[in-house]
């Protein structure tokens, strides 16, 4: 299958997709039917400044200092009911990359989701990804022993009925993260919004 195609695929399948807030005595970001109605994003940065997009290589490890966290990264697929698996609900609780979105580094936007809590066991792992901001530092450690940094641009809250669907993963001209959780008001074993920190790779190192 060519880069293109594949490409292609991966667009239509997003485009039947909606972040939620998962039950099951936790609060995950389940990725269910559409809503969002806004453009695509694109960037606004200087390509020929930009920094060269990295080869596949799956997440391994997800540290975000400014926040504390540090965690192992499981890749996630899609459930039977057509929708993207969240990582189980566990004492050791970890973030999980969609596997059919790009790796971090490469080229588009890559999506990694995290519970804010993880219903008996307390917190999650992106209990305080609403607490980031616009130039704190995101590095994702890849399977083949690189390492990607990118840089915060903006952290946005919005209800589940508004998700912007085409901005989490719409093209972008440059290698992109998406980190995605629950928050807001919480009603029943879930949450009214998510909470989506939006950055952009900065440099990548051996």
């Amino acid at each position: 299958m060519t880069h293109l195609s594949r490409r292609a695929l991966v667009t239509a399948a997003l485009a039947s997709l909606l972040v939620s807030c998962a039950g099951h005595g936790g609060d995950g970001a389940a990725l269910t039917r559409p809503g969002g109605t806004d453009a695509p994003a694109r960037s606004s940065a200087d390509p020929a400044n930009a920094p060269h997009a990295l080869g596949r290589s799956d997440p391994a490890r997800l540290r975000i200092p400014e926040i504390g966290v540090d965690t192992p990264v499981m890749p996630l697929g899609l459930a039977q009911d057509g929708s993207v698996q969240v990582p189980p609900i566990t004492a050791h609780d970890q973030a999980g990359w969609y596997q059919q979105s790009p790796t971090p580094g490469q080229m588009g936007p890559s999506v990694i989701l995290g519970h804010v809590t993880v219903g008996s066991y307390g917190d999650g792992v992106f209990r305080h990804l609403d607490r980031l901001r616009r130039g704190d530092g995101i590095t994702v450690r890849l399977e083949n022993g690189r390492s990607a940094e990118f840089t915060v641009t903006s952290v946005r809250t919005v209800a589940k009925a508004d998700f912007p669907t085409k901005a989490v993963y719409g093209d972008v001209d440059r290698p992109e993260l998406r980190l995605i959780t629950c928050g807001g008001p919480r009603t029943g074993d879930g949450y009214l919004d998510n909470v989506i920190v939006f950055a952009a790779l900065s440099t990548a190192s051996h």
